[in-house]
């Protein structure tokens, strides 16, 4: 699977004010104003959270769309945290899923939940991510 480009810019427009492109689409990033931004966009964990609800709405559609599954709709909601495992600092998401559709019954509804922690975003937040960087100042 490949994904298109991402390329961010600052702006000048704010300390943290960030402009993102990726492919046709615009987006800004920035800190809320209690971290010295202006919250002019979503912050990056917001961006990261909504990478995982979008995902993950995404792939449960799909697989009722592939399994027939009377499903009408998802809702994500999500959470970020830093909280202290072992005396070390870890990040964590908390992620509640609504999912529509009175005929579901609750084995489709587990099942659902199941494939939630399956989707390709939560996959790569829950390995090893390999993360390279270059200097390509000329």
């Amino acid at each position: 699977m490949s994904t298109r480009p991402v390329t961010v810019h600052s702006t000048g427009e704010g300390r943290y004010v960030q402009a993102i492109e990726c492919g046709p689409h615009r987006l800004v990033a920035d800190e809320d104003r209690n971290a010295g931004g202006n919250d002019r966009g979503p912050d990056p964990y917001g961006f990261l959270m909504a990478g995982l609800g979008a995902c993950t709405s995404m792939t449960l559609r799909m697989y009722a769309d592939m399994k027939g599954l009377p499903l009408t709709g998802v809702d994500v909601e999500l959470t970020h945290e830093k909280i202290e495992v072992d005396g070390e600092k870890r990040d964590r998401f908390t992620r509640e899923i609504v999912l529509h559709g009175p005929a579901l019954t609750r084995g489709d509804r587990e099942k659902l939940i199941e494939i939630a922690n399956k989707c390709p975003v939560h996959r790569t937040l829950s390995s090893q991510v390999i993360i390279e960087t270059t200097d390509v100042t000329q």
